[in-house]
């Protein structure tokens, strides 16, 4: 009869934790000694990978890339410890994901989130636990980043992103923790982590034009719900960021918020629950495009219905009103100040707007793409929708190779376009949730991580092979044995 451990309830601590990761990966001999031979341009390092973007996808990739003995460092943006949109744009009270998902862990436990929190709360916290609070997260990213010594480049801002016909890519970057001196890097390999923003960044619709840009904001911005003390607040949109946004404006103040939802009614059920699997971790970049497509196009159709609390955490206000089937079809300011927003429903007055309208992707939102941007082929170019399936999202989306690459519309017309990889929102059509979906965001950065480290090997075959040559240290010295004297032959007494 087996029996079965049972873990200790009381808090540990991080010390302990940490000392039991650092001999998990000392036994499986992690992470892998550097094995890319050195290189250098004009007397410029040469990195094996270098990745944009400092969030959970980033670190998870690095992580897994490091484990394979690939250097490869961070570029953010963002102040150290504020990469991602967890301490800055996300407004949730709690994640939507089950707090049991492993996340960016790599198979290791003691790197989970759950190691991390039960070290420092104890399990009767965590059993009591419902979901994970954003801030908490947010926590746990700061510290994985910490005990695994990942190497992230704070303050840096990329400028452009350039191929090259060499077999390496150049990243031009501006240092904001120097004045932002500007400087470049070369890397065999460019990864875009660069989260839900992806190719593009937060989209309004053509009637925000009509209003002055102080009197709206998108939800994917940066900006605090004070602003909205005493005043009336419309918010765009019926998902979960609409529901997030809104409840900030409330608790700041906000004298009224309407919410403005285009459908006749919030979705209720999330149907990308039902198509989590291994299998669609694993295999969905392989099915054939019909069904990628199919797949995307429903879910988009469908919706995600904002989560169950976050929807109480607006209804609970008295002073918030959601109206349904009503989508805004004018907008304009009123001599007084006052914004009129004409609507299915009919008019409404408002002092502000929170568009909660998502992001699209859209090269023009950003320039240091733009040497990309004419040379990327994208779904429509080379698939036609089934019909009454048209998406357009979908179809913007770029058509991207088995390793996240970006692939040229013609044939060599952009040499080094290959070595840009798209880890990112944007690569969902080609390669499902992997790119930043906390469910399968290890099982990605893996599959990334080993595909890299397959190309750099390719490219360097004729080194490793003059390395292998070379090689001469020796197992045996010579004198571990003494030649013997051959006998000499004595036939047998029977002839044979």
């Amino acid at each position: 009869m087996t029996s079965r451990i049972s873990p200790d309830p009381r808090p540990t601590g991080l010390p302990a934790l940490e000392a039991r990761l650092r001999q998990d990966l000392d036994w499986l001999c992690l992470p892998a000694r550097r094995w890319v031979p050195p290189r250098t341009v004009a007397g410029t390092p040469v990195l094996d990978v270098a990745i944009v973007g400092g969030g959970m996808a980033g670190l998870a990739l690095a992580a897994s890339l490091a484990h394979l003995g690939v250097q490869a460092p961070l570029f953010d943006r963002a102040p150290a410890g504020f990469e991602g949109p967890w301490a800055t744009t996300a407004r949730m009270e709690t994640l939507r994901s089950p707090k049991e998902l492993t996340g960016p862990a790599l198979g290791l436990p003691a790197l989970t989130f759950r190691a991390w929190f039960e070290a420092q709360f104890g399990l009767p916290a965590w059993q009591e636990l419902d979901k994970i609070p954003r801030l908490q997260w947010a926590e746990y990213l700061r510290w994985y980043r910490r005990v695994l010594g990942l190497e992230v480049r704070n303050l840096q801002r990329v400028a452009e992103v350039r191929p090259r016909s060499d077999g390496l890519a150049e990243l031009a970057l501006r240092d904001d923790a120097d004045g932002a001196r500007p400087y470049t890097v070369l890397a065999r390999h460019v990864v875009l982590a660069t989260g839900r923003d992806g190719l593009g960044g937060p989209w309004v619709p053509a009637w925000a034009a009509k209003l002055p840009r102080e009197r709206w904001v998108h939800s994917g911005e940066a900006w605090d719900g004070s602003r909205f003390l005493g005043q009336r607040v419309a918010v765009v949109g019926g998902g979960a960021s609409a529901m997030d946004a809104a409840a900030t404006a409330l608790e700041a103040g906000a004298s009224r918020v309407d919410l403005l939802i285009r459908r006749a009614d919030l979705p209720r059920i999330n149907k990308g629950k039902g198509s989590g699997s291994a299998g669609m971790a694993h295999g969905f970049w392989s099915l054939p495009d019909d069904w990628k497509w199919r797949f995307r196009h429903f879910l988009n159709v469908q919706q995600v219905p904002p989560p169950h609390g976050s929807t109480l955490r607006v209804s609970r206000h008295p002073n918030a009103h959601f109206h349904l089937a009503a989508p805004v079809q004018d907008v304009r300011q009123r001599p007084d100040g006052a914004l009129r927003i004409d609507t299915g429903k009919g008019p409404l007055a408002a002092d502000a707007v929170i568009f909660c309208t998502g992001f699209r992707t859209d090269w023009a939102q950003r320039p240091e793409f733009a040497a990309l941007a004419p040379h990327v082929r994208v779904w429509q170019d080379r698939f036609t929708a089934p019909p009454g399936e048209d998406d357009a999202e979908l179809a913007g989306s770029p058509d991207l190779g088995p390793l996240f690459e970006f692939q040229p519309k013609s044939p060599g017309a952009c040499p080094g376009l290959d070595r840009i990889h798209c880890f990112n929102y944007a690569a969902t059509l080609s390669h499902g949730a992997a790119t930043g979906d906390i469910p399968q965001i290890s099982d990605g950065a893996q599959r990334l991580a080993r595909g890299l480290a397959s190309r750099l090997l390719a490219d360097d075959a004729a080194l490793h092979y003059a390395a292998m040559e070379r090689y001469a240290e020796p197992e045996l010295l010579g004198d571990e044995w003494t030649p013997a004297a051959f006998p000499a032959y004595q036939p047998a007494g029977d002839g044979t």
